[in-house]
């Protein structure tokens, strides 16, 4: 029996982000913290190349898929899937907010079908014996005037919608604390756009103490998300475990009491050397490697210089994991030893 999942922190599923070259990237950082797939859509499985979209590195474990569809059979067959590949969770995306998940009758808008969720959700446990999840926003909002005031943005919208999803059997709920705006915004907008309401998220966790409650949008100031965790069972971090991914290295000692050594910048690159070396004899491009890099000496003096040799294209077409170093021996003229060797470099708060 696999021992249980601590969700205490974990990064979020990122479309275009988080595919498997970035996730063992993480996990070079982190060595704890529960890593996510990119959304997967039932279609794609079912119809689709499944290594491609399934396989994974078992150095990246623990590790959750996440999917996103409506049809409770079609789950079904992907949760299999999702277990036989490996994975430790299968997630239910009920939270992008985007126009093409919603022609899919998926995402966001299956809030507004919390018996559906429930049907899927419970589908899924009883066809796999890994936790189903459910990743979702405090509300949605459908009119034009995105301003006024609806009942779908009102704090028992979200409460209705976890209580039913909890009655057919869910036990963790992963909360993006901003409601969705399913017209007028794009993606990216409603990432930013819709205010936070963390207090929707703790009001849950008081409404319904049995369940775990995660929240997400916004976390990056570790004082905050030790605030956070007095009142809530774990935090997952977006854009900034991507585009500050050195914010991951102080994880494991912050909060899962390990006591191994904060890995240096250096050690990292040298180990994704390695890695891009046997991915790079599979055939895999440098460039898909790389990009999740970019941020890796963000707030350092030579973080620019990094980022210009690592997304040039004439550099990255030589395909050849030596760019790496010869990118690290360029900042290491610009950057001080300490950022080289400790967490100082990282936007603590």
């Amino acid at each position: 029996m696999m021992p249980r999942l601590n969700r205490r922190i974990s990064v979020a599923p990122m479309m275009d982000w988080t595919d498997r070259h970035c996730r063992v990237f993480h996990r070079q950082l982190t060595r704890h913290a529960l890593l996510y797939t990119e959304m997967v859509t039932s279609g794609a499985l079912l119809y689709g190349d499944v290594p491609r979209h399934l396989d994974f590195d078992p150095f990246e474990q623990p590790v959750a898929l996440q999917l996103g569809g409506s049809e409770p059979d079609d789950l079904v067959q992907c949760a299999r899937l999702g277990e036989r590949w490996g994975y430790r969770e299968i997630n239910l995306n009920c939270g992008c907010p985007s126009e093409r998940v919603q022609r899919g009758a998926f995402g966001a808008c299956l809030m507004a079908e919390p018996q559906l969720v429930a049907h899927c959700v419970k589908a899924m446990q009883d066809a796999a014996s890994i936790p189903v999840t459910v990743k979702h926003r405090i509300g949605i909002r459908t009119g034009r005037d995105q301003r006024q005031h609806e009942p779908e943005d009102d704090y028992g919208f979200v409460r209705d919608f976890v209580g039913r999803v909890a009655e057919a059997g869910c036990q963790t709920f992963i909360v993006h604390a901003r409601s969705a705006w399913l017209d007028g915004l794009s993606p990216k907008e409603n990432r930013e756009i819709p205010p936070l309401r963390y207090d929707y998220a703790y009001q849950l966790k008081s409404d319904f103490p049995h369940l775990e409650i995660i929240l997400n949008g916004g976390l990056k100031v570790r004082t905050q998300i030790d605030d956070v965790l007095t009142r809530l069972d774990g935090v997952m971090i977006g854009r900034e475990a991507y585009h500050n991914p050195y914010w991951l290295a102080q994880v494991d000692q912050a909060w899962y009491d390990a006591t191994l050594p904060i890995p240096t910048r250096l050690e990292i690159v040298f180990a994704m050397v390695e890695y891009a070396d046997q991915q790079i004899a599979k055939g895999v491009p440098l460039r898909v490697i790389v990009r999740h890099m970019l941020g890796l000496y963000q707030f350092c003096p030579g973080a620019r210089s990094w980022r210009r040799m690592l997304s040039d294209a004439k550099n990255l077409n030589g395909g050849d994991s030596s760019l790496l170093l010869r990118a690290l021996q360029l900042v290491e003229d610009e950057v001080p030893e300490e950022f080289l060797t400790d967490i100082d470099g990282v936007e603590l708060g």
